[in-house]
């Protein structure tokens, strides 16, 4: 048996349980493959395209910060920062409060860069959508919510769970 009590009393198939497994596993591989595609259409590694996205939601971050939000060490953000930084698209700024912290920033190529891929995202993101109905996309909005939310509480449940 697993570790998880589930919430619905109703059994899983195992139709259900193999269909759910592929689908999983074909959208993760189609996500895969766009990040792939918009690497070589915007010229990043992933590292550093994943990096930049950061920026969108702050003004400033740190190193330390990044590797927290990106789930990596602070020595592989060292390098990712670095690529952006060669490539002009990030910043290094002293904190004013306090001079031994570093601060980092989009420059002005770094903007245009993260707009352009936040435009393009959000065409991809529009077409997929168009290809359904109406309300075929509204059912699939509201699933998507639903199944965010079981992840997530599978996921909280896997992180308080004792060994």
């Amino acid at each position: 048996m697993n570790d998880f009590e589930p919430i619905y009393s109703s059994e899983v198939t195992e139709y259900q349980l193999v269909q759910f497994q592929e689908l999983i596993t074909k959208l993760f591989q189609c996500c895969q493959e766009r990040v792939q595609l918009q690497c070589e259409r915007f010229q990043l590694p992933d590292a550093e395209l994943r990096c930049l996205s950061l920026f969108g939601e702050e003004r400033y971050l740190t190193a330390k910060g990044i590797a927290i939000k990106m789930n990596v060490v602070k020595s592989r953000v060292s390098k990712i920062i670095e690529g952006l930084i060669r490539k002009d698209l990030i910043q290094r700024i002293k904190d004013p409060e306090d001079s031994r912290v570093s601060l980092l920033s989009l420059t002005p190529a770094g903007q245009h860069k993260l707009s352009e891929i936040n435009t393009f995202l959000k065409g991809l993101h529009r077409q997929v959508l168009s290809l359904m109905e109406p309300d075929q996309r509204q059912a699939m909005l509201t699933n998507l919510d639903i199944l965010k939310a079981s992840l997530e509480a599978v996921k909280e449940s896997m992180e308080t769970a004792t060994p």
